[in-house]
């Protein structure tokens, strides 16, 4: 990490010689607009919307990775639910669109007004990303792979190449969001412009301007302007070093009205190498200094993380499951509130859901699951990270005086254990004060007990004043306050953390927590008693009457107790587990949370809504377990209702009342039985025709891709032609001569773990296998195993998966055959070259539902043997029940069954497949060789899965609802390409992941999304 004063020495600057005043603890900081609406101001502190200041706590998720639109309100309201007042969104050029001249944001998930509408109607502020370059590890970053020929320039600045491409993009999905911005009555209250873009200076330290790129920001911003964006224009810094678009920063082209930092201290990848050029040798835990960078980058802006590591994704060759272990439930308890140490006041995390790679033949780096361990993982399951993120969401959505603060100080003197370093964040309006303990080391994972030091109204204490430490227990850290608002009360201190309040009957309830087995000691003022009004999971309770205050000081154990205050107001003292399951859903849908319209729930998995007509209070929500349901509400409460049933109210004492909730049933799936198999490589037959329209003569002799091919072969990348994901397969001829030739050199660039299989006149004469950190290779190919023709033509097979593109400037890198050498004594060349790859008709998609990336070139694919539909009563039935799918020799087939489903209304049950093969030892003893082979999951149509088992570890493979169809009939197809003579085999299973009870209406009819075969498809073999 370099450090503030390094920072400037690089620059050959001063803090004052920015033209902006250094940090101080000030009020006199400028609030800035955009000049053309007053509706979204910020200044130093934070954002103010509406006319009031937010922390602003938010989380992304792709729409494209989650193609069911029905599904999207069911991830919004979790994310409500944990308290997030705001969500973010990219969306992806390549998706919308995919072919020059296509721009679709109508056909099945493309049409994303849904999300805007639901931003509006949940009550949450939204940050939309169009690009239009994303990263996202989306297939070359998110740029049309059209674009990747190297005809339209470097990308990314002012080529005008360039600017023709991606000009109607950015126009046409600027006008479709510009209804639904916070101007025009909406909720989308900040647009991005591009994204990880640093390139302002050619030179820092001068401010040499890269006018390339700064007219390119210029261009995108002019565009945005010009189609109805008038709310705040943001980027986001790929790093530390930068310093690029900022206002505070310089007055050059290019800048955007606020910028932000995106950061992953712990590492974007499960595989830690590829983070240690830009963080540096990787230390868990380790935190960065964000203080100091925006100190310089942004002085007068709010601390702004538009992209905050919410969790890692999967890399090639990474574990089962992604990387959790470091980025879990202790990750976002640590590392979320060091932001907060450090004064952010506005955050997003990346990703809050991950999804899943479905149907991208995704980007080089990333395998198919997309779970990026986040809060919300890809199964749509809430857990740990999610209910630990929620005790921080919960409380800065309530902690209003946060969104003003200046760091009075930082250091360990705060504390009485030298161990523990203590930030102090005051609001210079109201006093309020919160201070963020951790451990100096914050690598450490000691248990360390200390007092605090801090100010109050009342003057400087030493808390707690009664016994019993604080103590920082792990990877752990903790948000500390004084003089805190809630309702017409104060909190003179509190050494458990606030999680949130309500008013309830004009009485407040604060609700504090403490980690099990911790104590906590707490002040409020204008009160002189107190008393345990229940006492489940608190002990040695002891009262301290003041004279205008009254102190309680308490161990906390496992469970939840209401302190009674005089006066009625109370506290509910929690432990951690019984605040994961704490919830505050509001009575209105405003992201300006409301104390006085909140119910306060403990108990269910998962409370969506609350909302009360006359004396009824309805809850909606979900449940796995059969379990406890505490409720405080107001007294005029006679009935409550779960999920629209009748719940019969145990208790009404201790303030709150009390239900008991019902499990979830269990369901069983159905055998994935009744498979049948066909042929999908007929192309390596001699008497394959290759004359059809799926095929494309590649006889280009020159290319515009920066990358020069070796010159005794046309051009033979397949972007060149129009073919660009997926499998693709080119066929070649060559006569013999009287020395014939005995083996081919064959270089293929496919992305990493990409790989080829080669055939010459139907025999197999080899493959790379591939590696998780390959992108391009050459090979020598024996031909002594293969028969030439020595009076006609021979005919080359080549069988290649492409990855996907790279990112960035790298995006230009080609994908496909770089050199094909026939090797001998004498002299060789090829006769013609064909490609076949995606079906597609010349200025349209043959399947615009599903999107462009979902199919590869397999003759499978084209011809839509993965569809629902395709006519398969002539294939081979297979012997036996069990899922097992075999390849004889190499090459590949495709297996398909049909399977129905009957899930009952009211429950929501999350599937998933699982794919495996036989281990190396198994299948080396019974054949000889290691189970090579390459596998597609197609599910109802939807690639849902890439099975490479020699190179990575993924086997589980989750499915939405709406992808499968809940109460009908499913096709699930596999593709599978033995890359062995020996032939290769795997397993299909479906297993259930959870069962829940949910408000959720799962049944929902989402037949739209599943369009099924056509017969124009046949067209394509």
């Amino acid at each position: 990490m370099v450090g503030f004063k390094h920072m400037l020495s690089l620059l050959g600057v001063s803090a004052f010689g920015l033209g902006v005043a250094a940090q101080s603890n000030s009020t006199d900081w400028p609030i800035h607009d955009n000049g053309l609406t007053n509706l979204v101001k910020w200044d130093h502190y934070s954002f103010q919307i509406n006319g009031q200041r937010l922390f602003l706590f938010s989380g992304e998720f792709h729409y494209w990775r989650y193609p069911v639109p029905e599904l999207w309100r069911d991830l919004l309201e979790k994310v409500k639910a944990a308290g997030f007042n705001a969500f973010s969104i990219y969306n992806h050029w390549g998706y919308h669109n995919p072919l020059p001249g296509v721009l679709d944001f109508e056909s099945g998930a493309h049409n994303f007004t849904e999300i805007l509408t639901l931003a509006k109607e949940l009550g949450m502020y939204m940050i939309i990303r169009p690009g239009p370059y994303i990263n996202a590890e989306a297939n070359a970053g998110g740029f049309p792979l059209w674009v990747t020929t190297g005809a339209y320039g470097k990308l990314r600045d002012n080529d005008s190449r360039y600017t023709e491409a991606w000009t109607p993009y950015m126009a046409e999905i600027s006008k479709v969001i510009a209804p639904h911005l916070i101007t025009n009555g909406g909720n989308v209250a900040f647009f991005q412009i591009e994204n990880e873009l640093g390139n302002q200076w050619l030179d820092i330290k001068k401010k040499t301007p890269n006018l390339p790129a700064q007219e390119y920001m210029e261009l995108l911003q002019e565009t945005a302007r010009g189609n109805g964006i008038n709310v705040p224009l943001t980027h986001n810094a790929p790093n530390m070093f930068g310093y690029s678009w900022s206002h505070d920063f310089s007055d050059a082209k290019g800048n955007v009205d606020v910028v932000g930092l995106d950061s992953y201290p712990s590492c974007w990848s499960c595989n830690l190498s590829e983070c240690t050029s830009t963080n540096g040798q990787y230390v868990a835990y380790q935190t960065q200094n964000y203080y100091d960078y925006f100190s310089l980058q942004s002085p007068t802006q709010p601390s702004f993380m538009p992209e905050f590591q919410g969790g890692s994704y999967n890399p090639w060759g990474g574990p089962q499951g992604g990387c959790p272990g470091n980025i879990g439930a202790d990750f976002a308890n640590l590392i979320y509130r060091n932001l907060i140490y450090q004064r952010v006041s506005a955050i997003s995390l990346y990703m809050l859901f991950g999804g899943t790679s479905w149907g991208w033949h995704a980007a080089p780096v990333v395998a198919s699951s997309y779970d990026y361990s986040s809060p919300v993982s890809e199964n749509r399951k809430i857990g740990s990270k999610y209910y630990e993120t929620k005790l921080l969401t919960q409380f800065t959505r309530v902690a209003s005086d946060l969104a003003m603060t200046d760091r009075i100080g930082n250091s360990t003197d705060y504390s009485t254990n030298s161990a523990i370093t203590v930030s102090e964040l005051r609001n210079p309006e109201t006093g309020a004060r919160f201070y963020v303990a951790m451990h100096s080391y914050t690598p450490s994972a000691t248990s360390e007990i200390f007092r605090l030091r801090v100010n109050t109204s009342e003057g400087q204490l030493t808390i707690p004043q009664h016994g019993g430490e604080i103590a920082i227990n792990g990877h752990q850290a903790k948000i500390l306050v004084t003089d805190f608002r809630f309702g017409s009360k104060k909190l003179l201190y509190s050494t458990a953390e606030v999680l949130t309040h309500a008013i309830i009957d004009g009485k407040e309830i604060l609700v504090l927590w403490v980690p099990t087995g911790e104590s906590g000691e707490f002040t409020v003022q204008g009160v002189k008693s107190a008393k345990v009004k229940s006492r489940e999971g608190t002990a040695n309770v002891k009262f301290f009457p003041g004279k205008s205050n009254i102190t309680v000081s308490f161990t906390q154990n496992a469970g939840m107790s209401v302190i009674e205050l005089a006066g009625g107001s109370r506290v509910v003292l929690l432990d951690r587990s019984e605040a994961y399951l704490f919830w505050a859903p509001g009575l209105k849908n405003d992201p300006i949370h409301s104390p006085d319209s909140t119910i306060l729930v403990q108990g269910p998995y998962l409370v969506r809504s609350s909302s009360i007509q006359r004396h009824t209070l309805k809850l909606t929500g979900d449940v796995a377990n059969a379990t406890t349901i505490r409720v405080f509400a107001p007294k005029s409460i006679r009935k409550l209702k779960w999920n629209g049933e009748d719940l019969k109210i145990t208790s009404t004492k201790n303030g709150f009342l009390t239900a008991q909730l019902k499990g979830a049933p269990s369901y069983t799936l159905p055998a994935l039985t009744g498979w049948k198999s066909a042929d999908s490589l007929p192309e390596i037959s001699n008497d394959y025709d290759a004359s059809g329209i799926a095929w494309k003569t590649a006889d280009h002799t020159n290319t515009s891709n920066p990358t020069i091919p070796a010159s005794n072969n046309p051009v033979l990348y397949v972007d060149d032609y129009g073919v660009h994901a997926g499998s693709h397969i080119y066929k070649a001829t060559f006569q013999t001569t009287q020395t014939p030739p005995t083996g081919l050199f064959l270089s293929v660039t496919g992305g990493l773990a990409f790989g080829y299989s080669v055939w010459l006149n139907s025999h197999f004469v080899g493959s790379w296998l591939g590696l998780s950190y390959i992108d391009k290779q050459g090979i020598e190919l024996s031909f002594k195993n293969a028969t030439l023709n020595p009076s006609g033509d021979n005919i080359l097979t080549v069988l290649m998966d492409n990855s996907g593109h790279d990112q960035r400037a790298e995006a230009l890198n080609p994908r496909g055959i770089t050199n094909a050498t026939l090797l001998g004594p004498g002299t060789y060349s090829f006769g013609e070259w064909k490609i076949a790859g995606t079906a597609r008709e010349e200025n349209a998609l043959v399947d615009p539902v599903r999107g462009f990336l979902n199919e590869g070139g397999l003759y499978a694919e084209r011809i839509g043997m993965h569809l629902p539909g395709y006519p398969d009563t002539d294939w081979e039935a297979s012997e036996s029940d069990i899922s097992v799918l075999s390849v004889r020799g190499a090459g590949v087939r495709v297996f398909r069954t049909q399977v129905p489903l009957n899930i009952p209304n009211g429950i929501d049950v999350s599937i998933s497949f699982r794919l495996t093969a036989p281990s190396d030892a198994t299948f080396a003893s019974q054949t000889g060789k290691t189970n090579q082979l390459r596998a597609l999951l197609f599910v109802n149509g939807y690639q849902y899965g890439r099975f490479n088992p020699y190179i990575g570890n993924q086997i589980d493979y989750s499915v939405p609802p709406g992808i499968l169809n809940y109460n009908g009939e499913n096709t699930i197809a596999v593709t599978v390409w033995s890359q062995s003579a020996e032939g290769a085999e795997m397993k299909v299973e479906w297993n259930i992941d959870y069962v829940h009870k949910s408000s959720y209406d799962m049944n929902f009819d989402a037949s739209y999304l599943r369009p099924g075969w056509e017969s124009k498809r046949a067209d394509y073999e």
